[in-house]
């Protein structure tokens, strides 16, 4: 069976809302229903809206639910499960609640593992309040502190990690403590998945430190008698585990950057889908959202399609649902091309009753083309006004070829887009061609300066580009050295890209890794076995893999999650990939904090690129 991350995680949820009682497995509830409260902090709340709805609360007894952080009255006789960070100032929160006290039992559950010195100060501001202890029911550390957005994609929810590593006044403490967080996080997600993987990564920067480190964070656990990796495992797991595939974002600069045509990348990128959340302008005025997940079968089935492949289909879809509410309404004597409502069911009372069962389904159909009608309506509006379709040819056959033509290049920094679009446009420029001439990067420049672009960004990868770094792995940068990683790492992903392969280097270098056969890309990455002794060389353990977990550490997009979904669809046999990040970020949102670092390099002008 393959491993499916929202629904692990949705289980554990679901179990923790039921005072972390055992759930019936036909039911889905738990055998005693118990009417409770729900306390969060906002990042919790990030970790439950893709995953619990309303109904999902009230079906599993969560009658009224709050943040932490909000003033909240008194509700006797009633449990309360809370559901945050282990942060000094929620504790306080807790301890605050509970000298009240405002509930009846207080069930705490922390998303992560709580330190020993807090857990401490925890009780110890308990104890200074009446009863206080007795009313702490149980407390649980859940190992949730990740964000699944789908069966197969999950984030952190890290903010400017890709800033934070790459700061060149860094110091090395506050470079481990990101590192920590990391570790942290994804620990969260194995131990969700009960699987101890074998990891691969590149020498060097980022990923060597986060492999290295959680390396030693498993073999830590796996040395106690209760570890969360001996419950939930099966036996047969162990002869067929996963393989966690770490990189760092400069490995491939370019995915975090360029314009992509797919409806999923699209929808991101324009509409700023977030948490399966995407809100639109309504043609009357006012906003509308929408929901977008699993539940969303056109969703599913047309997230990787290229746009207009999707207007197609959403036609297609629209003129098959009329022909099925035509062949409903004169199955039972109604009128043929009126809109389906159920009132028309008179005459033929044969039919009737699968004409009745029918009405559901289609209604939903109607809704879920409705919802994409709008959709596409507002990013064909965007792509028009924008010419994202020609930013995204262009990008690409300049990825492809290394070369474009610099009137071509003049032609599209002085025509349509935003601001943001231009400026990713020229930094792809500046990452595509192995040998940029200085005459030219000069006049590219002039043309942003122009269009009152704020130039920080294209600055910052010129410089970086610019340190001479030989195209090889960044086996020799300095842990310490961060601007060392960039550029190493930089040069690496633009050797990748100088390559033709239209697949992009990360799938390709996944699909080598999962192969485990001999192959020069990925020879010399390293291996970590936590469960094997750190003298073993792991020359077994090199695959082939049925699963792989993949993490890009700096920020991911749903461009390289299509790729790799790609990947496996076209693979025999069948094989599972999850991607993870630290955050999922859009090409502006990634080239803001290329920007940042360009100031705080002293590049760049104070101009800020606006996002549309």
């Amino acid at each position: 069976m393959s491993l499916n991350l929202r629904q692990k995680q949705t289980e554990c949820i679901i179990r923790m809302l039921n005072l972390n009682q055992p759930v019936n497995s036909s039911t889905g509830m738990a055998n005693e229903e118990v009417y409770k409260i729900l306390i969060y902090d906002k990042s919790s709340q990030d970790i439950l809206s893709p995953l619990i709805h309303v109904k999902d609360l009230r079906k599993h007894g969560v009658t009224l639910f709050f943040l932490i952080d909000k003033p909240r009255k008194p509700i006797p006789d009633v449990p309360a499960v809370y559901f945050i960070r282990p942060t000094p100032s929620n504790l306080q929160r807790v301890v605050a609640d509970a000298a009240v006290p405002l509930y009846d039992t207080f069930h705490l559950n922390f998303s992560s593992s709580i330190p020993r010195p807090l857990l401490e100060d925890l009780a110890s501001g308990l104890l200074k309040s009446n009863d206080a202890v007795s009313r702490v029911s149980k407390v649980h550390d859940q190992y949730l502190d990740f964000v699944t957005l789908e069966d197969n994609l999950f984030s952190l929810a890290f903010s400017n990690c890709y800033v934070q590593l790459n700061d060149p006044k860094a110091e090395q403490r506050e470079i481990e403590e990101i590192i920590e967080k990391v570790v942290d996080g994804l620990f969260c997600v194995l131990a969700t998945l009960s699987v101890v993987p074998i990891i691969r990564c590149p020498q060097g920067g980022a990923a060597e430190m986060v492999a290295s480190s959680l390396d030693q964070r498993l073999r830590d656990h796996l040395l106690s008698k209760n570890n969360l990796f001996s419950e939930g495992g099966n036996f047969a797991s162990s002869f067929q585990r996963p393989v966690l595939c770490l990189f760092d974002r400069n490995f491939e600069l370019a995915m975090g950057i360029q314009h992509d045509f797919r409806y999923k990348p699209l929808v991101h990128d324009v509409l700023g889908l977030r948490l399966n959340r995407v809100s639109v302008q309504g043609e009357k005025g006012g906003t509308k959202s929408f929901e977008l997940d699993g539940l969303d079968p056109f969703w599913v089935a047309n997230g990787g399609l290229e746009f207009p492949e999707v207007a197609v289909e959403i036609e297609n879809q629209l003129t098959k649902y009329k022909k099925d509410v035509d062949d409903v309404n004169r199955r039972t004597g109604g009128t043929s091309g009126a809109e389906f409502d159920g009132t028309d069911l008179i005459g033929n009372t044969k039919h009737l009753m699968s004409a009745v069962n029918s009405l559901p389904e289609l209604t939903e159909r109607k809704q879920v083309i409705d919802k994409h009608t709008n959709i596409a309506t507002v990013l064909l509006g965007e792509i028009k006004e924008r010419s994202l379709d020609s930013y995204a040819k262009k990008e690409y056959d300049m990825m492809v070829r290394g070369i474009i033509d610099m009137n071509e290049l003049m032609g599209v920094l002085k025509g349509k887009g935003s601001k943001m679009d231009k400026l990713r446009f020229a930094i792809m420029y500046l990452i595509s061609l192995e040998i940029v001439p200085q005459s030219e990067a000069e006049m590219v420049e002039t043309a942003l300066r122009e269009a009152e672009v704020d130039t920080s960004a294209f600055q910052y990868v010129k410089k970086i580009k610019s340190l001479n770094v030989p195209l090889t792995s960044a086996s020799a940068a300095s842990r310490g050295n961060i601007v060392g990683w960039a550029g190493n790492l930089l040069a690496a992903g633009m050797k990748n890209l100088m390559s033709g392969d239209s697949q992009l280097a990360l799938a390709r270098i996944v699909e080598a890794l999962m192969e485990g056969r001999p192959n020069q890309e990925v020879d010399s990455y390293l291996l970590f076995d936590p469960r094997a002794p750190k003298s073993s060389s792991g020359s077994h353990l090199r695959g082939p893999f049925k699963e792989a977990i993949v993490f890009m550490i700096g920020g991911g997009n749903y461009v390289e999650h299509a790729s790799l979904q790609e990947l496996v669809s076209r693979q025999q046999p069948a094989r599972h990939i999850i991607y993870g990040t630290t955050e999922i970020l859009t090409g502006a949102e990634f080239v803001e904090q290329l920007a940042l670092l360009g100031k705080k390099m002293g590049l760049g002008a104070n101009l800020a690129p606006s996002a549309h």
